[in-house]
């Protein structure tokens, strides 16, 4: 798995299709990626000693690495080898 935590990736499939966020987890056992903002739910729980009141928390759960593309922070650009009669290279 090529992405990591800290990445900036483009989401290419789902619901947040478009999206262009940081990975806030890698989990490369299961092939996921938890992407800050994206596939967020929200889980109801109960009072404990943690969280007396208890409520709606919001939780994002990961998503799968197909569907993320690594984005790089410049911008990109097309490059044509040529070799040295000047013919450009396939």
């Amino acid at each position: 798995m090529k992405i990591k935590k800290g990445d900036k990736v483009k989401v290419i499939a789902g619901d947040d299709k478009g999206v262009v966020a940081e990975v806030v987890a890698a989990l490369p056992r299961s092939n996921r990626v938890i992407v800050e903002g994206v596939n967020v739910v929200k889980k109801h729980s109960k009072p404990s000693n943690a969280n007396p009141d208890g409520g709606i928390i919001d939780k994002e759960l990961p998503i799968s690495v197909s569907n993320v593309k690594l984005v790089d922070g410049k911008k990109e650009k097309k490059s044509a080898k040529k070799n040295a009669k000047g013919a450009k290279k396939k």
